[in-house]
């Protein structure tokens, strides 16, 4: 083993994929845009006495799985809020989004089921997809009608459409109405994994509560939704949400809540209260949408940059290797990107991506930008 180990770190390396963990202190001294924190609430003192006060009426960790000893009321009030916010009949609590997404699919697929999946989609789903059993089609990017046409000829008594309300890697929405539509027509479910939509999609009343909120999507029969609590809500977990009787079925056949110890209080209760406060404020949602606006204006003028349906911005770059020392220059100027090289990029190009959240102020912004630009115009 240990050779082949050896050359496995030989590829990577002459690819340019190596990749570290990179620390970073409690209070580093950087301009962020590559985190998940849209909302700027996984430091809010809010949440904090939330999870504080959690630790001490229910200890910290949920102890066992939901079905032994590991569900609280927290978890049951956290279920009930966030589909109330959603706007769907039930919800149900996994330890994280990956494994949300994962238990879902492995649940409603099998033999019997045709899993037909935008290439694009997250690797939870891909994952789920190939431990479920299902035959699984991948459809062209946001191709709703080459996704129908994968559907038109199925022998398969059940089926399901995954997609992304918005994408992690390229931040491009998908046709949400028209999927819908196809689905009805075909008898099938269709699954949108909410992980980079709540907290920043929707409008007007709906400001932050995703891109299922307030939409024909809401609530139908048809529809099922993934969303993570690690983003947005800036604690930790992920749901599964749908009519109660899915519910009923993820409690009785998801391997991974059924095996899995529960999500710990702290992290139900730090989530229940970022749902009130996305709720009470949603300002936060309207100021990452401006953000990521403004990034996309000052960085205009790149071909690779393009506006974005939500917090995430795409930079597509010429290399692994040039991706991986543009991510290192801006983080010598104090500005953190994330960098995305094979196999985290499904369509094999590597970028950087940059986050907008709530948290930034004008002069950051302003400073990232003119730190990118400097980078990008080395880069081409």
């Amino acid at each position: 083993m240990a050779n082949w180990l050896d050359q496995q770190a030989l590829v990577r390396e002459r690819r340019g994929l190596v990749r570290r963990p990179a620390p970073r202190g409690p209070a580093d001294a950087v301009i962020d845009l590559a985190s998940n924190d849209y909302l700027a609430l996984s430091r809010d003192p809010r949440l904090a006495a939330a999870a504080a006060d959690a630790a001490h009426e229910w200890g910290t960790g949920a102890t066992a799985s939901r079905l032994v000893a590991g569900t609280t009321s927290l978890h049951l009030e956290l279920e009930s809020a966030l589909a109330a916010l959603v706007g769907m009949e039930s919800a149900l609590a996994f330890s994280s989004g990956y494994l949300a997404n994962l238990g879902v699919v492995t649940a409603l697929g099998g033999p019997g089921t045709l899993v037909v999946a935008d290439e694009q989609c997250h690797a939870s789903i891909v994952d789920g997809c190939r431990l479920s059993r299902s035959r699984t089609e991948t459809f062209a990017h946001n191709d709703a009608d080459d996704a129908a046409r994968l559907l038109a000829g199925r022998a398969e008594p059940r089926a399901l459409i995954a997609v992304e309300s918005i994408y992690s890697v390229g931040g491009d929405a998908a046709p949400l109405g028209r999927l819908l539509e196809i689905a009805v027509e075909h008898d099938a479910v269709l699954l949108v994994d909410e992980a980079h939509s709540l907290g920043v999609s929707g409008t007007g009343a709906f400001a932050g509560r995703g891109s299922i909120a307030g939409t024909a999507l809401a609530g139908h029969p048809n529809v099922v939704v993934t969303a993570t609590l690690s983003k947005s809500l800036g604690s930790q977990g992920g749901a599964v949400l749908g009519p109660a009787r899915l519910r009923e079925h993820l409690v009785n056949r998801s391997r991974t809540f059924i095996f899995d110890t529960a999500l710990a209080p702290t992290s139900a209760a730090a989530a229940l209260a970022a749902l009130g406060i996305l709720r009470d404020e949603p300002w936060r949602a309207d100021r990452v949408r401006a953000h990521a606006a403004a990034l996309v204006a000052g960085l205009a003028g790149f071909a690779s940059v393009r506006p974005s349906a939500g917090a995430v911005q795409s930079v597509a770059m010429p290399s692994a290797e040039s991706a991986a020392a543009a991510a290192r220059v801006a983080g010598e100027a104090g500005i953190r990107v994330g960098c995305f090289r094979p196999p985290s990029v499904p369509d094999g190009v590597s970028r950087l991506r940059l986050t907008a959240h709530a948290g930034l102020a004008p002069p950051d912004i302003a400073r990232a930008i003119a730190v990118l630009r400097d980078i990008l115009e080395e880069a081409s």
